[in-house]
Protein backbone atom coordinates (compact mmCIF):
# COMPACT_ATOMS: atom_id res chain seq x y z
CA UNK A 1 0.00 0.00 0.00
CA UNK A 2 1.55 3.35 -1.43
CA UNK A 3 -1.15 5.50 -0.13
CA UNK A 4 -2.81 5.94 3.37
CA UNK A 5 -5.23 8.80 4.95
CA UNK A 6 -2.93 9.48 8.29
CA UNK A 7 -5.13 11.69 9.92
CA UNK A 8 -8.21 9.23 10.31
CA UNK A 9 -9.89 6.42 11.91
CA UNK A 10 -8.46 3.42 10.19
CA UNK A 11 -9.79 0.42 13.00
CA UNK A 12 -6.25 -0.30 13.70
CA UNK A 13 -3.01 1.40 14.77
CA UNK A 14 -1.07 2.63 11.37
CA UNK A 15 0.01 6.09 12.30
CA UNK A 16 4.08 5.88 11.83
CA UNK A 17 6.43 8.03 13.62
CA UNK A 18 8.24 8.93 10.51
CA UNK A 19 4.50 9.76 9.26
CA UNK A 20 4.41 12.33 12.23
CA UNK A 21 7.68 13.69 11.03
CA UNK A 22 7.15 13.99 7.73
CA UNK A 23 3.95 16.17 8.64
CA UNK A 24 6.56 18.56 11.23
CA UNK A 25 9.41 18.26 8.32
CA UNK A 26 6.63 19.74 5.68
CA UNK A 27 5.46 22.46 7.50
CA UNK A 28 8.75 23.63 9.74
CA UNK A 29 11.04 22.50 7.26
CA UNK A 30 14.01 20.34 7.08
CA UNK A 31 16.05 21.86 9.64
CA UNK A 32 16.67 21.62 13.20
CA UNK A 33 15.20 24.29 15.87
CA UNK A 34 14.22 24.62 19.76
CA UNK A 35 10.35 25.70 19.74
CA UNK A 36 9.64 29.09 21.88
CA UNK A 37 8.44 26.79 25.07
CA UNK A 38 9.20 26.11 28.32
CA UNK A 39 12.97 27.00 28.95
CA UNK A 40 13.88 26.60 25.39
CA UNK A 41 17.00 24.19 26.63
CA UNK A 42 18.84 26.68 28.18
CA UNK A 43 22.14 25.77 29.89
CA UNK A 44 23.10 26.56 33.64
CA UNK A 45 26.81 26.00 34.84
CA UNK A 46 27.13 24.57 37.61
CA UNK A 47 30.63 24.05 38.21
CA UNK A 48 33.91 23.39 36.47
CA UNK A 49 32.45 19.98 35.01
CA UNK A 50 28.86 19.97 35.07
CA UNK A 51 25.90 22.26 32.94
CA UNK A 52 22.12 21.53 33.65
CA UNK A 53 20.19 22.05 30.26
CA UNK A 54 16.71 23.31 30.94
CA UNK A 55 13.36 21.71 30.14
CA UNK A 56 11.87 22.85 26.28
CA UNK A 57 10.51 21.21 22.88
CA UNK A 58 12.67 20.99 19.75
CA UNK A 59 12.59 19.54 16.27
CA UNK A 60 15.17 18.40 14.34
CA UNK A 61 14.95 17.20 10.87
CA UNK A 62 11.34 16.79 11.53
CA UNK A 63 11.44 14.69 15.03
CA UNK A 64 9.93 16.42 17.94
CA UNK A 65 12.15 15.74 21.19
CA UNK A 66 11.09 17.02 24.77
CA UNK A 67 12.83 17.70 27.65
CA UNK A 68 10.25 17.72 30.78
CA UNK A 69 12.61 19.23 33.27
CA UNK A 70 16.29 19.86 33.47
CA UNK A 71 19.36 17.33 32.98
CA UNK A 72 22.86 17.05 34.20
CA UNK A 73 25.82 16.22 31.97
CA UNK A 74 29.44 16.01 32.95
CA UNK A 75 32.03 17.66 31.12
CA UNK A 76 35.61 15.85 31.03
CA UNK A 77 37.98 17.92 32.89
CA UNK A 78 40.76 20.24 30.85
CA UNK A 79 43.90 20.03 31.13
CA UNK A 80 46.67 22.72 31.67
CA UNK A 81 48.13 24.67 29.09
CA UNK A 82 45.15 23.08 26.41
CA UNK A 83 42.33 24.28 24.91
CA UNK A 84 39.36 22.00 23.83
CA UNK A 85 35.66 22.64 22.33
CA UNK A 86 33.31 20.06 23.68
CA UNK A 87 29.57 20.06 22.22
CA UNK A 88 26.21 19.19 23.55
CA UNK A 89 23.73 17.61 21.04
CA UNK A 90 20.98 16.26 21.21
CA UNK A 91 21.49 12.75 19.85
CA UNK A 92 18.34 10.98 17.67
CA UNK A 93 19.78 7.02 17.62
CA UNK A 94 17.75 4.04 15.36
CA UNK A 95 18.64 0.74 17.34
CA UNK A 96 17.88 -2.40 17.40
CA UNK A 97 14.27 -3.12 15.80
CA UNK A 98 13.93 -0.01 14.44
CA UNK A 99 13.54 1.21 18.05
CA UNK A 100 14.08 5.28 18.25
CA UNK A 101 14.93 7.09 21.02
CA UNK A 102 16.58 10.76 22.07
CA UNK A 103 19.32 11.70 24.59
CA UNK A 104 21.53 14.66 25.14
CA UNK A 105 25.60 13.93 24.82
CA UNK A 106 28.31 15.45 25.21
CA UNK A 107 30.93 15.07 22.33
CA UNK A 108 34.11 15.37 23.94
CA UNK A 109 36.16 17.36 21.61
CA UNK A 110 40.30 17.03 21.14
CA UNK A 111 42.66 19.16 23.09
CA UNK A 112 45.29 21.02 21.69
CA UNK A 113 47.40 23.98 22.41
CA UNK A 114 46.54 25.92 18.95
CA UNK A 115 42.94 27.07 18.31
CA UNK A 116 40.63 24.45 19.48
CA UNK A 117 38.28 23.09 16.74
CA UNK A 118 34.81 21.66 17.34
CA UNK A 119 34.81 17.50 17.36
CA UNK A 120 32.92 16.12 14.34
CA UNK A 121 29.56 14.94 15.22
CA UNK A 122 27.12 12.74 13.26
CA UNK A 123 24.79 14.83 10.46
CA UNK A 124 23.33 12.22 8.47
CA UNK A 125 19.62 12.93 8.02
CA UNK A 126 17.04 9.95 9.20
CA UNK A 127 15.70 10.93 5.47
CA UNK A 128 18.84 9.82 4.34
CA UNK A 129 19.26 6.58 6.00
CA UNK A 130 21.13 8.00 9.09
CA UNK A 131 20.33 6.03 12.15
CA UNK A 132 22.26 8.50 14.71
CA UNK A 133 22.05 12.22 13.87
CA UNK A 134 23.17 14.93 16.44
CA UNK A 135 21.76 18.34 16.53
CA UNK A 136 24.18 20.53 18.22
CA UNK A 137 22.82 22.68 21.06
CA UNK A 138 25.93 23.99 22.77
CA UNK A 139 29.75 24.75 22.21
CA UNK A 140 31.56 24.47 25.72
CA UNK A 141 35.02 25.99 25.05
CA UNK A 142 37.24 24.83 27.45
CA UNK A 143 41.08 26.73 28.14
CA UNK A 144 43.17 24.78 30.72
CA UNK A 145 40.79 23.39 33.39
CA UNK A 146 38.52 26.33 32.98
CA UNK A 147 35.19 26.19 31.61
CA UNK A 148 34.26 28.89 29.76
CA UNK A 149 30.98 30.50 28.50
CA UNK A 150 28.67 27.99 26.53
CA UNK A 151 28.11 29.57 23.17
CA UNK A 152 24.36 28.35 21.86
CA UNK A 153 24.56 26.73 18.45
CA UNK A 154 20.24 26.49 18.13
CA UNK A 155 17.76 28.43 16.38
CA UNK A 156 14.46 29.26 17.97
CA UNK A 157 11.65 28.88 15.95
CA UNK A 158 8.75 30.99 16.50
CA UNK A 159 5.04 30.49 17.05
CA UNK A 160 2.45 31.47 14.46
CA UNK A 161 1.43 34.34 16.56
CA UNK A 162 4.74 36.29 16.39
CA UNK A 163 4.97 35.72 12.64
CA UNK A 164 1.69 37.25 12.21
CA UNK A 165 2.50 40.14 14.88
CA UNK A 166 5.72 40.46 12.69
CA UNK A 167 3.53 40.97 9.20
CA UNK A 168 1.27 42.78 10.24
CA UNK A 169 3.76 46.12 11.63
CA UNK A 170 5.34 45.14 8.79
CA UNK A 171 2.29 46.17 6.65
CA UNK A 172 1.63 49.13 8.76
CA UNK A 173 4.81 49.77 8.31
CA UNK A 174 4.45 49.49 4.44
CA UNK A 175 1.02 51.52 4.92
CA UNK A 176 2.92 54.24 6.13
CA UNK A 177 5.73 54.35 3.67
CA UNK A 178 3.52 54.34 0.68
CA UNK A 179 1.98 57.30 2.79
CA UNK A 180 4.92 59.25 2.72
CA UNK A 181 6.19 58.65 -0.81
CA UNK A 182 2.33 59.59 -2.14
CA UNK A 183 2.96 62.34 -0.47
CA UNK A 184 6.71 63.27 -1.43
CA UNK A 185 5.79 62.69 -5.13
CA UNK A 186 2.77 64.85 -5.05
CA UNK A 187 5.13 67.45 -3.41
CA UNK A 188 7.61 67.05 -6.25
CA UNK A 189 5.10 66.62 -9.16
CA UNK A 190 3.99 70.25 -7.52
CA UNK A 191 7.06 71.61 -7.28
CA UNK A 192 8.10 70.24 -10.87
CA UNK A 193 5.26 72.65 -12.14
CA UNK A 194 6.60 75.22 -10.40
CA UNK A 195 10.56 75.32 -11.50
CA UNK A 196 11.68 76.67 -14.73
CA UNK A 197 15.32 76.74 -16.07
CA UNK A 198 16.27 78.60 -18.92
CA UNK A 199 19.04 80.55 -20.92
CA UNK A 200 18.81 84.28 -22.01
CA UNK A 201 20.87 86.72 -23.40
CA UNK A 202 21.03 90.33 -22.10
CA UNK A 203 22.72 93.93 -22.33
CA UNK A 204 22.61 96.44 -20.13
CA UNK A 205 21.49 100.00 -21.26
CA UNK A 206 23.78 102.49 -21.20
CA UNK A 207 26.32 100.70 -18.95
CA UNK A 208 24.31 101.29 -15.93
CA UNK A 209 24.41 97.60 -13.92
CA UNK A 210 21.56 96.19 -14.34
CA UNK A 211 19.68 94.39 -17.86
CA UNK A 212 16.07 94.16 -18.72
CA UNK A 213 15.62 89.94 -18.39
CA UNK A 214 11.86 89.72 -18.78
CA UNK A 215 8.76 92.77 -19.40
CA UNK A 216 5.67 91.30 -17.15
CA UNK A 217 4.06 90.88 -20.46
CA UNK A 218 6.71 88.54 -21.87
CA UNK A 219 6.96 86.83 -18.32
CA UNK A 220 3.43 86.07 -18.36
CA UNK A 221 4.01 84.59 -21.83
CA UNK A 222 6.99 82.74 -21.10
CA UNK A 223 5.06 80.79 -17.37
CA UNK A 224 1.62 80.91 -18.01
CA UNK A 225 1.20 83.44 -15.07
CA UNK A 226 1.70 86.62 -13.44
CA UNK A 227 4.35 88.10 -11.58
CA UNK A 228 3.43 88.12 -7.86
CA UNK A 229 5.69 89.18 -5.22
CA UNK A 230 6.55 85.65 -4.09
CA UNK A 231 8.06 84.93 -7.58
CA UNK A 232 11.73 83.85 -7.30
CA UNK A 233 14.47 84.31 -9.74
CA UNK A 234 18.10 83.36 -9.32
CA UNK A 235 20.38 83.70 -11.68
CA UNK A 236 24.18 82.80 -13.00
CA UNK A 237 26.72 83.49 -15.63
CA UNK A 238 25.93 81.20 -18.25
CA UNK A 239 29.93 81.14 -20.19
CA UNK A 240 32.97 81.57 -18.77
CA UNK A 241 34.26 84.90 -20.72
CA UNK A 242 32.19 87.49 -18.44
CA UNK A 243 35.20 89.61 -18.88
CA UNK A 244 34.48 90.05 -14.62
CA UNK A 245 30.80 90.91 -15.15
CA UNK A 246 28.66 89.21 -12.69
CA UNK A 247 25.46 89.11 -12.32
CA UNK A 248 24.75 89.02 -8.35
CA UNK A 249 20.79 89.36 -8.54
CA UNK A 250 17.40 90.16 -9.82
CA UNK A 251 14.86 92.90 -9.09
CA UNK A 252 11.49 93.77 -9.93
CA UNK A 253 11.24 97.56 -10.93
CA UNK A 254 6.82 98.27 -10.58
CA UNK A 255 7.13 101.52 -12.10
CA UNK A 256 9.01 100.21 -15.87
CA UNK A 257 7.14 96.78 -15.32
CA UNK A 258 10.46 95.15 -15.70
CA UNK A 259 12.53 91.94 -14.29
CA UNK A 260 16.26 92.99 -13.65
CA UNK A 261 19.15 91.13 -13.62
CA UNK A 262 21.74 93.48 -11.63
CA UNK A 263 25.35 92.65 -12.34
CA UNK A 264 28.40 93.51 -10.06
CA UNK A 265 29.65 96.13 -12.47
CA UNK A 266 28.81 98.05 -15.57
CA UNK A 267 29.23 97.11 -19.34
CA UNK A 268 27.75 97.53 -22.37
CA UNK A 269 29.16 94.02 -23.74
CA UNK A 270 26.33 90.98 -23.78
CA UNK A 271 25.79 88.54 -21.05
CA UNK A 272 24.60 85.00 -21.61
CA UNK A 273 22.19 84.34 -18.01
CA UNK A 274 21.35 81.72 -16.87
CA UNK A 275 17.87 81.97 -14.50
CA UNK A 276 16.28 79.83 -12.40
CA UNK A 277 12.09 80.84 -12.06
CA UNK A 278 10.66 79.13 -8.67
CA UNK A 279 6.67 80.32 -8.81
CA UNK A 280 4.48 80.59 -5.83
CA UNK A 281 2.52 77.90 -5.02
CA UNK A 282 -1.31 78.85 -6.17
Amino acid sequence: MTISLVTGHAGTPHVTAAQDAGLHAGIIGLDDYVLDMQNKFAITVVSANKVTIGSGELVMQGYHVSNDGGEDLIISNGSQGMKRNDLIVCRYEKGSESVESASLVVVKGEATTGTARDPAINATSMWKGGTIYDMPLYRIPLNGITLGTPVPLFNIMQPMKAVWDSLSHTNDFASKLNTRIGQHDSALAAMQNRVRTGMSIVTQPTAKGYAPLWTLAEFKKAFGRDWKDGCTVMVTNAHWEANGIVPIGTRFVKNSGHIDVMFNANSTAPARINWTVILPAD
